[in-house]
């Protein structure tokens, strides 16, 4: 077995061993693209989307040194056309770019390195060619790939890292992207490569509007395309996860869907497209194992980045995030953006960096980015409560924690004058006088709720909708918040309401105090009130 060839299957086994959730349909459709045009893959996700365990499912079944029919032929692709004509029958190579990025930050001959190592296992794996003083690894491939009759795999996981890690060295990354064209953009790659796969968080660096290795289909949270659901956790996915361990399918959606992709049957050539919800995987798994739902995604991803994003002070930056907060969409040209850390300029490559990396949620359609889930919400309110560059976002979110005791202290008088500051400074005025901008004004004046609650917004009760409801999460001891929202009316209206409306009733499995809260708001005056009414659980 080789560090870079000949790996076996021994890590995808690991992976069918614990809870995995069948995703080889993945295999058929890269099999159709094998010998083609298309055999340049690259497909780009967030961390913890599943990219490296896919890489390694490809692996162990591409592997020609090893025999996997056991292990797949309990899945889906044992059912399709192509499995056995492709299963095991290819020498492999498989990169994974963060270890060398990792054992060898700092070196400015890192790029030698990886092609000097990768170069000598193959070398070693075909020990009878004749390499002469061949120095690149493509020359190798193509003396073996010629003399032997077989074309090689490749697949390259974390493909990007030396971009995203080694932005600062530009000398470095064009003789890392120089080496991938050697291998994916000349005459010799339909003789070497049978097929690549790629992954990445971003896609293929651009050079002016072009991408520098253009030959590869690229698959990006931007343009899913065919692998919109072979990546990520959909319903189905996690409702039979959700019955099997017990948990809340409702609960689980609210804390890691959001990510809605483009899916279809390649096979079609006019297919329906699915608008389809997908999940953080490695979100879910961890849930799962605790029997939890939280914010896991800070084990994966370091808080400090998003803070320094957030951070710019690019014109526009603030207007977005106010309206990411309130819940709106964002319309972005997502095309500007040059898939380059080092480059982003301006408010537009901000955001659409911030979807490839999993912190937005893109729908293709409208062109416009949302927060996707609680949890990350709770790391964008995080990220504006420590701010630096936008104070005045900064210090509503410590004022909306100050408001939360407020409320929890049953100061009315307190919420109302709150609530009121909001809507006059964070609303603009084509969107001030309709229920929806009352919402929006109130779930801003709550954003430092987010660490004791998950907000639902028009929650059914059989009899009508609450327009919020804030349930608390297990951790915490704070009551149940009911808020209902009126115009032109008196507040203890909006109170009647919630009782009349029964309300109440579908919390009674909590086991909170509920605080019934009325806002309203006086088109005349322009003045809020509030009304606080608790009910006393038993």
């Amino acid at each position: 077995m080789g560090l870079y060839i000949n790996k076996g299957n021994t890590a995808f086994t690991d992976y069918t061993r614990g809870e995995y959730i069948d995703k080889t349909g993945m295999i058929a459709y890269i099999n159709a693209t094998l010998d083609t045009a298309n055999r340049l893959t690259c497909v780009t996700r967030p961390r913890r989307f599943g990219r490296s365990m896919a890489a390694n499912m490809l692996y162990a079944y591409y592997d020609r040194s090893c025999d996997s029919a056991a292990l797949f032929d309990r899945f889906a692709i044992a059912k399709d056309a192509s499995y056995k004509e492709h299963l095991n029958k290819y020498p492999v190579i498989y990169i994974d770019i963060t270890n060398f990025t990792t054992e060898y930050s700092g070196r400015e001959d890192i790029i030698d390195i990886l092609q000097t190592k990768v170069k000598a296992d193959v070398m070693k794996a075909y020990p009878s060619i004749d390499y002469g003083e061949m120095s690149s690894l493509m020359d190798v491939l193509l003396a073996i790939a010629t003399e032997q009759k077989q074309k090689f795999i490749v697949i390259i996981d974390e493909w990007d890292a030396i971009c995203r890690e080694l932005a600062d060295k530009p000398a470095l990354m064009t003789q890392y992207v120089n080496l991938l064209r050697r291998m994916f953009k000349s005459g010799d790659t339909a003789t070497v490569f049978a097929g690549v796969y790629m992954t990445g968080i971003l896609p293929i660096k651009k050079y002016g509007t072009q991408s520098a290795l253009n030959d590869f289909r690229e698959y990006s949270m931007t343009t899913p395309g065919a692998m919109g659901g072979f990546l990520g956790f959909n319903d189905g996915d996690v409702k039979r996860l959700a019955e099997k361990y017990h948990m809340d399918f409702a609960e689980l959606k609210r804390w890691y869907d959001g990510y809605e992709m483009d899916t279809f049957d390649w096979r079609d050539n006019a297919p329906e497209i699915k608008k389809t919800a997908i999940y953080n995987p490695n979100s879910v798994m961890t849930a799962i194992r605790s029997r939890r739902c939280d914010n896991y995604w800070a084990q994966t991803e370091a808080f400090e980045a998003l803070q320094q994003y957030i951070d710019c002070d690019f014109d526009g930056v603030k207007e977005t995030l106010e309206k990411l907060i309130r819940g709106d969409g964002v319309r972005l040209n997502v095309l500007r953006f040059g898939n380059d850390i080092s480059s982003v300029s301006d408010n537009e490559e901000l955001f659409t960096l911030l979807i490839h990396f999993g912190y937005l949620s893109y729908d293709p359609d409208l062109k416009e980015a949302v927060l996707p889930n609680q949890e990350i919400r709770e790391e964008f309110v995080e990220a504006l409560r420590g701010s630096r560059s936008h104070k005045a976002l900064s210090r509503l979110v410590r004022q909306s924690d100050q408001l939360l005791e407020a409320l929890w202290m049953e100061d009315a008088e307190v919420v109302a004058q709150g609530v009121e500051y909001i809507h006059n400074h964070k609303v603009a005025p084509n969107f001030y006088n309709n229920e929806q901008a009352l919402r929006s004004v109130v779930r801003m004046a709550f954003l430092g709720a987010i660490d004791h609650y998950i907000d639902i917004q028009e929650l059914p009760s059989g009899k009508g909708y609450a327009d919020l409801v804030f349930i608390p999460r297990r951790n915490t001891r704070k009551p149940i918040l009911v808020i209902e929202l009126k115009w032109d009316t008196a507040a203890q209206t909006a109170i009647d309401q919630i009782r009349e409306r029964d309300y109440p009733e579908i919390l009674k499995p909590f086991s909170a105090d509920i605080l019934l809260v009325g806002i309203t708001y006086d088109r005349d005056s322009k003045q809020h009130t509030c009304r606080i009414e608790r009910i006393t659980k038993e």
